[in-house]
């Protein structure tokens, strides 16, 4: 008879506990779990926003350079300027502008070409900084709920007359973890994010550094 209360005990709690979704898990973390939500879904929303603008950055060179040299070689700056007009990337916008200079000295066009690609890595760094800061703040507030679950655990164990449930214990602590376990998931998501994302910046650059300096290897060639 023993050995079956102990098994239909377990079996309860085992019921019990496969009862409890996500969702319950979420709503007994307190209300601290409202802004570690708030900070995945802006982790979400800023990773794909990157995302897509550096893809749309992250264009091959070598034919667009191809195109632009023809025209430079031809003496056809204006048809040049077209292409790179046409070209919607931060590489065209750098030609461009270097185009544009054509006829100042080179160490004016080089600095023209170098201010337009800051403010074009200035355009892809963008929001990278608050991706970041999520990815440390999410575990920062994680912990922030779990100490304020454990005081509010204990304060509820002192109010207790006799003696100390385990049951109350126990629920008491397993809630307060549970916005360390959420704010852990969320910053650990946006630190990968943000390595990832700044891992695509730098490749894009180094493409923008080889084109500028190809440009300006193309002007110092005989005409």
């Amino acid at each position: 008879m023993i050995l079956l209360q102990v098994v239909a005990d377990t079996t309860s709690v085992e019921a019990v506990d496969e009862s409890l979704s996500v969702l319950d898990l979420a709503v007994q973390g307190g209300f601290m779990m409202i802004p570690i939500a708030i900070l995945s879904v802006v982790a979400v929303y800023l990773f794909f926003e990157r995302l897509m603008i550096i893809n749309k950055a992250n264009v091959e060179p070598g034919p667009f350079m191809n195109r632009v040299k023809d025209h430079v070689l031809r003496g056809d700056i204006n048809g040049a300027k077209v292409l790179c007009a046409q070209h919607d990337s931060p590489v065209g916008r750098m030609i461009q502008k270097g185009l544009s200079r054509i006829g100042s000295p080179l160490k004016n066009i080089e600095a023209s070409i170098e201010n337009v690609g800051k403010i074009e890595i200035f355009r892809l760094e963008k929001n990278l900084s608050a991706l970041a800061t999520i990815a440390g703040a999410a575990p920062m507030m994680g912990f922030l709920g779990t100490v304020i679950g454990m005081v509010e655990a204990f304060i509820a164990i002192a109010q207790e007359e006799g003696s100390v449930s385990p049951k109350l214990l126990s629920s008491g602590i397993y809630t307060a973890m549970i916005t360390t376990v959420a704010g852990l998931v969320v910053g650990i998501i946006a630190y990968l994010a943000y390595n990832f994302l700044v891992t695509r910046v730098q490749k894009v650059i180094h493409k923008m550094e080889y084109t500028a300096i190809e440009f300006i290897d193309l002007l110092q060639e005989p005409q």
